[in-house]
């Protein structure tokens, strides 16, 4: 089996920093209806920077996956950096290529991050094609 391939089972199998924060900051929910999954996330942020994050989410491999990749990543960035993070970014980041029709798989987590910090700050909300 691919190694990068083998990263997404081991991500989807025993995702980081799955869960819900005891006391968090803000929290949002996203789904995709295309498909289905749907994912819930709290964020604790302190002088413009994620200082933890927790999600729980009931979808596909891909999907829960890329939020745990993307969840270890996020933790100590700036809000500034994780809303200039894109669909390419994310694919880095999971080291593999995803098909077309899974590319609201792949963002899911992303969406869904960027949205709360931009409702938080009364900023419009990111759809799915501004990721792309």
């Amino acid at each position: 089996m691919d190694l990068y391939a083998q990263n997404i089972i081991e991500h989807y199998k025993q995702p980081r920093n799955h869960g819900r924060l005891a006391e968090p900051k803000i929290s949002g929910k996203q789904m995709n209806r295309s498909c289905g999954d749907q994912l819930a996330v709290d964020l604790r942020i302190k002088d413009d920077q994620i200082e933890d994050l927790k999600f729980e989410a009931n979808g596909c491999a891909i999907s829960v996956a890329a939020m745990s990749i993307l969840s270890e990543k996020l933790i100590g960035q700036n809000i500034t950096e994780v809303l200039a993070i894109n669909y390419q970014s994310l694919l880095d980041m999971l080291g593999l290529p995803v098909g077309e029709r899974r590319y609201k798989c792949v963002l899911l987590g992303l969406i869904t991050v960027q949205n709360i910090i931009l409702a938080e700050q009364k900023n419009p909300l990111r759809t799915w094609d501004d990721l792309m």
